[in-house]
């Protein structure tokens, strides 16, 4: 489709491939939420994310295709094999791990609750439950994850983070809670909607984004650790950080030796 946009990385010849023979690794991403991941104006994927792929390709020797999927369909195409990565702020999770494996953590970010600028007398989650507020949050996501832990909250569900927020901003819904990094989406693609809501409180969670893969490509994440590693301690990964204005919402960690 349209949306699909192909961006190769060739990087050297020969037998160094994950694979140990040429190959273009295909990698999934929800190219939805700037800066992370989204479709540029020239209907390329784009972001924080792509980059970090293509400077992993760099680094590994192996050849790089992105491909646009939505949330829903991530991790049911990559474990069947119809991708050999999927990258798109997933949250490394017990159970998640379960069904495939992950990378080293590429960045540290956590679930933020997002209000109305207007709105008076919320700072917290607890606030929203005491005055028996509705909040949105996108299902399949930590988000909804954490909600649901919450039965004294009033919830509603969306298939996609910007949904909730536009249901917030028109008074449908009262409150938003999704990965920090969210607003920054508004932020930088709509600065109309960016000066309309606001984070309260402080972050609630710590969460570590890593890159998905199928648990039997053992050579694979052995490459893809190994170049995260050299990005992150050389400096390479903040880079990209500071390239696409992340700022607080979400940082580089520290990994060990």
């Amino acid at each position: 489709s349209a949306l699909a946009a192909l961006v190769f990385i060739f990087c050297g010849c020969g037998d160094n491939s994950p694979t140990g023979a040429k190959k273009i690794l295909i990698v999934a991403v929800d190219a939805t939420l700037a800066p992370m991941s989204f479709i540029s104006d020239d209907g390329a994927i784009a972001g924080f994310e792509p980059d970090l792929m293509r400077a992993i390709g760099r680094e590994a020797g192996f050849a790089v295709e992105l491909i646009n999927v939505e949330w829903a369909g991530l991790f049911g195409g990559l474990i069947t094999g119809k991708y050999d990565m999927a990258v798109s702020s997933i949250t490394i999770l017990d159970e998640r791990k379960k069904r495939m494996a992950f990378s080293v953590p590429y960045l540290t970010s956590g679930l933020a609750l997002v209000v109305r600028k207007d709105m008076k007398g919320v700072g917290s989650l607890d606030d929203i439950e005491t005055q028996k507020l509705l909040v949105g949050a996108q299902v399949g996501t930590t988000a909804y994850f954490y909600l649901e832990k919450k039965p004294g909250i009033r919830k509603k569900g969306y298939q996609a983070y910007g949904h909730a927020v536009t249901d917030m901003i028109n008074g449908k819904i009262d409150a938003v809670v999704g990965e920090s990094t969210g607003t920054l989406y508004y932020k930088n693609q709509n600065k109309e909607y960016f000066q309309k809501i606001r984070m309260v409180g402080e972050i609630m969670t710590q969460e570590f984004y890593g890159i998905a893969m199928r648990k039997d490509d053992a050579l694979l994440l052995e490459k893809v650790n190994a170049a995260l590693r050299v990005l992150i301690n050389n400096g390479a990964a903040q880079a990209l950080h500071d390239k696409w204005e992340l700022g607080r919402a979400a940082s580089v960690p520290r990994l060990e030796q």
